[in-house]
């Protein structure tokens, strides 16, 4: 996906109420924009760093500029809109870029499922097939050695969604986890039991019982957003 109109630049000031971000325009002017991103953004939220964003011509909207990209002092670039790694993976699904989840006849999303009110994020069919449940989830957190954990905060709506996969799974249809890798220096992705042990817990019950966990990387620039290759998934492991 490109970004059209293209985007401004501008120096991160600062995050705060979740929601909201100081930046500084060139001029020294300080602008307020939009985050919609609802995790921690370990790491993707540096003062000094340089933000990109777009700007909405909604006159309804009180925050009319969204926070897109971030690029750190170090020289990674973060797509922060989690918003974005949707659209991403509906693309490269129909684009083919995807091979695990190529070949399926129709797409939907945010097609509502399981027992626990959910919507589901990408629906496949096809008539020769078991119906194909995605859960999408962005990837933004860099620990060591260029390793990326999920999730970068408790997260008891993600803890929902394993619930509903494996569901899928047991009534026999095919359930998948996409991690949608939107940080340039993460190479592998991994569990974040450290942050969330439950969800951890959950993701092993859900590998165990069928679900399948796919890890594709988005190459992020100012100007656009692409799925580009695979990275590797390890299961974190942790003895109970």
């Amino acid at each position: 996906m490109q970004f059209s109109p293209p985007l401004q630049s501008a120096t991160l000031v600062r995050r705060y109420k979740r929601f909201l971000t100081d930046v500084t325009l060139d001029n020294g002017e300080i602008l307020t924009i939009h985050c919609a991103n609802t995790g921690a953004m370990t790491g993707c939220a540096t003062p000094g760093d340089t933000v990109w964003y777009s700007t909405s011509n909604n006159p309804k909207r009180k925050y009319p500029h969204s926070w897109e990209i971030n690029h750190t002092q170090q020289g990674d670039w973060i797509c922060v809109n989690t918003a974005r790694a949707n659209t991403l993976a509906v693309e490269a699904i129909q684009g083919g870029r995807i091979s695990e989840l190529a070949g399926y006849a129709q797409l939907q999303t945010e097609v509502r499922y399981g027992s626990e009110n959910s919507r589901i994020d990408l629906l496949l069919r096809d008539d020769d097939r078991a119906d194909c449940y995605i859960e999408v989830k962005s990837v933004t957190l860099l620990e060591e050695d260029g390793w990326g954990a999920f999730p970068d905060a408790v997260s008891t709506r993600g803890q929902k969604h394993l619930r509903e996969l494996i569901a899928m799974v047991e009534q026999g249809h095919r359930a998948v986890l996409l991690f949608v890798v939107l940080h340039s220096g993460i190479e592998n992705v991994t569990g974040a039991p450290h942050i969330d042990p439950d969800y951890n817990q959950l993701l092993n019950h859900a590998l165990a019982s069928g679900v399948e966990v796919i890890c594709y990387q988005a190459q992020v620039s100012a100007s656009e957003l692409n799925l580009v290759n695979s990275v590797p998934f390890v299961a974190h492991i942790t003895k109970v």
